[in-house]
């Protein structure tokens, strides 16, 4: 709880609605607080609200104090007609973190893992595609894979590297050796 006085800003009048109480009976109120100061937030506006309340002293007397708490707005707060609230303390939400100029020639990564699409069963090895997780052609209800496991499942006769989302290109490299790769695999100007 805190004291008028241990604020230098100058609050305004603003209505704050209390929630109903089914149990006791009590409807859904609305008291006339202090607002003290507004945040925005990535899910919406805070209010900073100071609500009439007591407090016990020493000598076993009782004396009008705030109690502060931040609440929802407009859910929670009501503005009090003719009050201006352009002069209360506002902090507007921070902009977002500048993009590095890696991740904006390269763009956002792709998932970390992989997919083994399992092909039909029927005889001779199991067959299947290791694809990357955000592969069109993924299947949406398989694990992910860490690099070992996947490296495991590509060694497998049966599986092959999908070409399409560069499943290929990542693990060729890590079971053949960075040896096996020739100007064709390299991309082009290599």
């Amino acid at each position: 709880m805190t004291t008028p006085s241990d604020d230098a800003a100058k609050p305004v009048p603003v209505r704050v609605v209390l929630p109903a109480d089914p149990l006791l009976g009590h409807p859904e109120q609305e008291v006339v607080a202090r607002l003290w100061r507004r945040r925005q937030t990535a899910t919406g506006w805070l209010y900073l609200v100071g609500l009439p309340s007591y407090r016990d002293l020493e000598d076993g007397g009782v004396e009008a104090a705030e109690y502060r708490v931040w609440v929802r707005a407009p859910e929670h707060v009501r503005p009090v007609d003719g009050v201006d609230y352009d002069q209360v303390p506002t902090e507007p939400l921070p902009p977002p973190p500048p993009k590095s100029s890696v991740r904006e020639v390269l763009g956002e990564r792709r998932p970390s893992g992989w997919v083994l699409a399992k092909a039909r069963e029927g005889r001779g090895p199991a067959r299947g595609v290791l694809h990357a997780p955000d592969c069109e052609e993924a299947p949406h209800d398989s694990p992910l894979l860490d690099v070992q496991r996947a490296l495991d499942a590509a060694e497998n006769p049966g599986t092959r590297l999908c070409t399409l989302c560069g499943c290929a290109q990542e693990l060729t490299p890590m079971l053949r050796g960075f040896d096996s790769i020739d100007s064709s695999d390299a991309g082009p100007g290599l």
